[in-house]
Parts: structure tokens; C-alpha cells; sequence
């Protein structure tokens, strides 16, 4: 299948940073409680800020392992409340694939053979390509936000000196952030670079530019200052 022909195309982790570099993990401070009862507050803030803006576009890098697979290539990511239009192409093997769906179904289309269905959109990606993507939770966790604690447990929250969110611990996932933009408007800050882990599964992902419903044009994180941290 052309899905598992761009899963081999990478065949170790090693060579997964020629399109998404290794990063490198935030810094995680102690922060005296009265700061971290503020950066809490921030947070939540922000959670609310989003949630209201449940329409929302990212197109950037990813790079996806689990063990010896993997495979890197541009993501195009478009969110519309619990909906889902994900299209991930790899510029090695000139292969691409697109994942559609919302909270109690899921689709993949671009394979040989016909398109896959299923109920849950993670569990027909492991069945296909042997890869754990978390994409429920990551449309969250992407914008740097806690994912539905009824449905993926209760979130531990880490912040760096600037209080500001540096790691999210749910689900049995890990998920560093290691470059953000400055928020716009109603738009609050958005990560451009983060690593989620869990086991010896991994997603990486590098946001060259978000836009979010009513915020205007893409705002492209190269020109807002993301950097590594």
C-alpha cells in the first residue's frame, strides 16, 4: 500500500531530521507558587480563548516514529470544532495520504486498494501503518492546550521561567514545547514546535503558520520570532 510505502520510507528515527530536526526539551522551572498560581490562571485563559475559535487551519513539518518505523512530510491540518481534514505528503516517495473524520468516525483515504474506515481515528492509523497518532487529543495539545480530561484523564502542567507552558503530561503522553508566536488580536500565543512521546512513540511537529477563524491571514511563525529553545 502506498500508506506503508511512505511508513518505510524513513527506516530509523536517525534520518527523520532532514525534514523535522531533533529538538531540543524546554527548560522546566520551579516557579515560586504565586507565579505558578499566575501561570495557571494564564492557562486557562488561554484554554478559554481557544475554545472559542474551534475553526482552525495549521500547515507545517511532522515526523511520526514508533520503534523502527517512521516517516516525516508536510502536514496540512484544518479543525472545525470536533471535525478533522489532515493531509500529510512525503516529498521522499512523492506519496500522500489524508485523514478525515470527527469524534466517532474516521477515514483514510490515498491507499491502494480503496479508502479505510473506522470508528476511532488513532486505532485505524495503528492498524495501518503501525504508527501511534493521538489525533483527538493532539488537535488540543497541538494549540498547546489541555486535551478532554473525561476522555484522555487529568493533565499535569509545567512551565518554563517565562511562565509559559513548556510541558503537558496526558494520557500516558509527554509533550514539550519548544518554540511559540506572540498572539495577535483575539488570538492568544500559539506553539510552533513541539515533541510528544510516549514509549518509543513520537510526533514531532514544526508549525510554519497558523490561522484561525475571524484572525485574519496565516500568521507565519518564521516572521513572529519562533525559535528553539
Amino acid at each position: 500500500m502506498r500508506l506503508r510505502a511512505w511508513v518505510l520510507a524513513v527506516a530509523c528515527v536517525a534520518s527523520l531530521p532532514a525534514c523535522v530536526p531533533r529538538p531540543v526539551r524546554a527548560p522546566i522551572a520551579d516557579l515560586p507558587q504565586g507565579q505558578r498560581a499566575e501561570a495557571e490562571q494564564a492557562q486557562v485563559a488561554r484554554e478559554a480563548a481557544l475554545a472559542g475559535q474551534a475553526r482552525w487551519t495549521l500547515q507545517g513539518r511532522a515526523a511520526i516514529s514508533r520503534g523502527d518505523k517512521g516517516g516525516s512530510g508536510r502536514i496540512d491540518w484544518r479543525q472545525e470544532g470536533q471535525s478533522y481534514r489532515l493531509a500529510l505528503s512525503a516529498p521522499v516517495t512523492r506519496q500522500s495520504w489524508r485523514l478525515v473524520g470527527d469524534a466517532s468516525h474516521a477515514r483514510i483515504e490515498g491507499l491502494d486498494g480503496g479508502p479505510r474506515e473506522g470508528a476511532d481515528a488513532s486505532q485505524l492509523l495503528l492498524e495501518a501503518t503501525g504508527l501511534e497518532i493521538p489525533v483527538a487529543a493532539l488537535a488540543s495539545w497541538a494549540r498547546g492546550a489541555r486535551a478532554d480530561e473525561d476522555r484522555f484523564g487529568p493533565a499535569r502542567l509545567h512551565f518554563d521561567a517565562e511562565r509559559r507552558l513548556a510541558r503537558l503530561v496526558q494520557g500516558g503522553w509527554t509533550i514539550d514545547y519548544l518554540a511559540w508566536q506572540g498572539g495577535q488580536g483575539a488570538i492568544p500565543s500559539l506553539p510552533t514546535r513541539l515533541d510528544a512521546a510516549r514509549g518509543d512513540a513520537r510526533v514531532r511537529l514544526i508549525v510554519d503558520a497558523w490561522n484561525t477563524e475571524g484572525g485574519g491571514p496565516p500568521a507565519q511563525a518564521a516572521a513572529d520570532g519562533a525559535e528553539d529553545r
